[in-house]
């Protein structure tokens, strides 16, 4: 495959806000580090308005970046600039505090090098010490078909995507935490060849200031995450027989995951019955009748009434259970 200064591989799209400069440097070293040259890549900065621009410290990096800085509108706003003015044939988000990690990226980048009619390449990530195992990649299958038999990565920086597939696709602006899993599911369902890797490409850092602490940020956290659900239903209803079954399958573990973070973020059994009659009305609830995964078997038929759902609002939240 050969490329030129005008069209990149990949575009590697980094948003920032506020963020240390040490993290920032870390982040563009780690894609500094990978064998691509400089024809190769793109790297975009977008900074989300930050209280004092980062641009003056970064002198070492300045040939290599497109730094652009715009007024403060979220995650959303700002991975849009970014995906608009990539030229790269694939892109790659990034969060600014977390970084690549160069030898199991380079996987990654020999996937799309050797196989050009991969479409998305979707990786692991970890908040720990990347492991050493074996790399193993799938057969390259439809989204349609991946997104009916896996449950997804939420986050939209686990994948390596072909600009194409996303034609006029973009994050809904003012949306808080959730906005990846709108816009994730949908870019999945247009890729023709979808390849899964165990490569642990991504590290991810855990950020101790959660919406936990804050009330206001809680409830409109599940407020966005009830909007994406519904909009992801109504989606689906317009979708041939095939991609609405795997939508409908992406609708279904949201709204697993929508009710175990109201009892998980909100310990409330007041919020948890007013926000199960809202998915009534709204025909999300009771969850489908379908066998997703043991868990989600296992989730639907307690949650189906209301002796179960009591029994989860005081299980859960003391033990930790994942979704």
């Amino acid at each position: 495959m050969t490329t030129t200064q005008n069209s990149p591989l990949v575009s590697f799209v980094i948003i920032c806000y506020n963020t240390p400069i040490a993290m920032l440097k870390t982040c563009l070293d780690s894609i500094l580090a990978l064998s691509l040259t400089e024809d190769e890549r793109e790297i975009i900065l977008v900074d989300d308005g930050s209280e004092i621009s980062p641009i003056d410290e970064l002198n070492a990096y300045q040939e290599q970046i497109i730094y652009i800085r715009k007024q403060n509108g979220g995650a959303s706003t700002s991975r849009n600039t970014g995906m608009n003015c990539a030229n790269g044939e694939y892109i790659q988000f990034i969060d600014a505090d977390d970084y690549l990690i160069p030898q199991q990226y380079e996987h990654c980048i020999e996937i799309i090098k050797q196989h050009h009619n991969v479409d998305l390449v979707q990786f692991d990530f970890t908040s720990g010490q990347a492991t050493n195992k074996l790399l193993t990649d799938s057969t390259p299958v439809s989204g349609t078909e991946y997104l009916q038999n896996n449950n997804i990565f939420g986050t939209v920086w686990s994948m390596l995507f072909k600009k194409s597939i996303r034609g006029t696709l973009a994050f809904t602006p003012g949306i808080v935490c959730v906005e990846d899993e709108e816009f994730k599911p949908q870019l999945v369902i247009r890729a023709n060849n979808v390849v899964k890797t165990s490569a642990q490409a991504y590290f991810y850092r855990v950020n101790p200031d959660s919406i936990t602490h804050d009330d206001n940020m809680t409830q409109r956290h599940l407020d966005d995450h009830l909007k994406i659900i519904q909009n992801l239903s109504q989606i689906a209803q317009t979708l041939p027989i095939p991609e609405h079954n795997a939508m409908q399958r992406r609708v279904a573990q949201l709204t697993m995951d929508y009710i175990y973070k109201i009892i998980t973020l909100t310990h409330s059994r007041q919020e948890l019955f007013k926000r199960i009659d809202a998915l009534k009305t709204y025909g999300l609830f009771p969850l489908p009748n379908k066998n997703y995964t043991t868990k989600y078997i296992w989730f639907r038929k307690v949650s189906g009434t209301k002796a179960g759902l009591l029994l989860l609002l005081k299980m859960l939240p003391m033990m930790g259970i994942e979704k």
